[in-house]
C-alpha cells in the first residue's frame, strides 16, 4: 500500500543565513534544547508518518543559500505551498503587576512565568512579612530552575514591591500592624502606595494580577466561623482584587486585562473550605462580572477570573485536605490527570494577550473539567456502570 501525506503535517522549512556547497548531501539534525532527541524523533514520527530511524538526507541544489534557523510550521498536504496563519501570544512591549507570588509552586508564579514567556515585563507585589526570603531566595539562585522559560532563559523580574493588599493606604493600617517586627524596615506597602510607586518607577501598566487568598479561620466549618474571621476572609481574598483595582486602574493602558483567580466552592459545596472562603470566592466572581462593566466602560479594561483546580502549593496546604481534593479530582474530572500550575499560566496568557480582546466578565475553568461533573462517579453507588477510567 502507498504512503499518503496527510493534513497538518509538521514541516521544517530552511530560512536563509547558513551556506551550504553545490549538491551535498547532509544529515538532518536540530538541537531540541533540554528534551531528548529520542522524545522528539518519537513526536516527528507520529505527526510526519516517518517509518525509519535512518538518517534523513536532503540534496541541495547548485545555488548557494543561507539559513539562520529552521522554521517548523503546519501544512496541508493539499495545499503545501500556502502561507499558514498564526496566532501567537505575544505580550511584548507590555507590562504586568502580579500581587500574591511569595514562592515558585504557586498559580501566580506561575502566571508570572507565562507572561514573561509571552514577552511581558513583570513586577510582583509580595506580602510583606514574606518579603525578605522571597528576594534572598531569587538573589541566591533558589529559584534558578523553577525560573526557566520555554527557550532557556531565566525570568526576570524588573522590581519585587512589598504588599499587604488588606490595607488601602497608609491611614488604615492599625498601630500594632505598624509596630510588628515582621513589618518592619518596609515602606509603602499599602495597595495606594504600591501602586503610586509604579506609577512613579514605571509609569503604566497593562496587566494586573490578583493571586491573593487568606482565610484565618479557613479550617472551621462556616456555621462556627467568627464575624472577624469571616470579614478577614472576605476582605484579604475578595475586596483587596476591588482595591488593587481601584487604585492601578488610572494606571493600567486602555486596553488592558485584569485576572483573578477563583475556586469551584464558589458554587460547590466543598467540606472543608471554611471560614468564609467559600463566600470570598463567590463575592470574587460577583465583583468580577459587576467590574468588568465598571473598568470596561471608564477604562477600557477587562476583567476576569480563573476558577483553577486543586494545586500542591505552600499555600493550599494550609487547608489541610489538599491531597484529598487532588486525588478525588484525578478520579472524578472528565480528563484523569493531576493540573499543573503551567495549564493556569497558559490560561491566564492567554485572557491577557489581544487573542481575549473581547472576553470580559469571564469565568475561565481550569479544572481537568470537575466543574461540569454533579456527581462523583467514583462512589460505590456506580461501581455497576462502565465508565472508562485511566486506572
Amino acid at each position: 500500500m502507498g504512503t499518503t501525506t496527510t493534513p497538518c503535517m509538521h514541516l521544517v522549512r530552511v530560512e536563509p543565513g547558513m551556506s551550504f556547497s553545490r549538491r551535498t548531501f547532509m544529515p538532518s539534525k536540530a538541537n531540541f534544547g533540554a528534551e531528548s532527541k529520542v522524545e522528539i524523533w518519537k513526536r516527528l514520527k507520529s505527526s510526519s508518518h516517518v517509518s525509519s530511524w535512518q538518517p534523513i538526507f536532503q540534496s541541495f541544489s547548485s545555488e548557494t543559500i543561507k539559513v539562520n534557523k529552521a522554521v517548523t510550521r503546519a501544512m496541508s498536504g493539499a495545499a503545501h505551498n500556502d502561507p499558514v496563519s498564526k496566532l501567537p501570544i505575544d505580550l511584548r512591549g507590555k507590562r504586568a503587576f502580579i500581587a500574591g507570588v511569595a514562592d515558585d509552586n504557586g498559580y501566580g508564579w506561575a502566571i508570572a512565568k507565562s507572561l514573561a514567556a509571552a514577552g511581558a515585563e513583570i513586577l510582583v507585589g509580595t506580602w510583606v512579612p514574606a518579603l525578605n526570603i522571597f528576594e534572598s531566595s531569587l538573589r541566591r539562585g533558589k529559584f534558578d530552575e523553577s525560573r526557566k522559560l520555554p527557550d532557556g532563559s531565566l525570568m526576570e523580574i524588573a522590581k519585587v514591591y512589598p504588599l499587604d493588599a488588606v490595607f488601602d493606604n497608609p491611614e488604615a493600617v492599625p498601630e500594632d500592624i505598624k509596630t510588628n517586627k515582621r513589618y518592619a524596615g518596609a515602606s509603602k506597602w499599602t495597595v495606594q502606595e504600591v501602586a503610586e510607586t509604579v506609577k512613579q518607577e514605571f509609569g503604566s501598566i497593562d496587566i494586573l494580577v490578583h493571586s491573593l487568598a487568606n482565610g484565618p479561620e479557613v479550617s472551621k466549618p462556616l456555621l462556627e466561623t467568627s464575624r472577624n474571621g469571616y470579614l478577614a476572609a472576605i476582605s484579604a481574598s475578595s475586596y483587596s482584587f476591588i482595591s488593587l483595582l481601584r487604585h492601578f486602574a488610572p494606571i493600567i493602558n486602555p486596553g488592558g486585562a485584569t485576572i483573578s483567580l477563583t475556586y469551584i466552592a464558589s458554587e460547590r459545596t466543598i467540606p472543608g473550605y471554611g471560614g468564609g472562603m467559600s463566600s470570598a470566592k463567590a463575592a470574587l466572581e460577583s465583583d468580577t462580572r459587576v467590574l468588568a462593566f465598571e473598568a470596561g466602560r471608564k477604562h477600557k479594561i477587562r476583567v476576569n477570573t480563573i476558577s483553577a483546580g486543586p494545586l500542591r502549593s505552600r499555600a493550599a496546604k494550609a487547608i489541610g485536605f489538599i491531597d484529598m481534593m487532588i486525588d478525588y479530582s484525578s478520579a472524578n474530572a472528565p480528563l484523569q490527570k493531576e493540573l499543573s500550575a503551567e495549564e493556569v499560566g497558559s490560561a491566564a496568557a492567554f485572557l491577557a494577550s489581544p487573542l481575549a480582546s473581547a472576553i470580559t466578565g469571564t469565568v475561565l475553568y481550569v479544572d481537568n473539567g470537575l466543574h461540569s461533573m454533579g456527581v462523583g462517579v467514583d462512589s460505590p453507588i456506580f461501581e455497576n456502570l462502565d465508565i472508562p477510567s485511566n486506572n
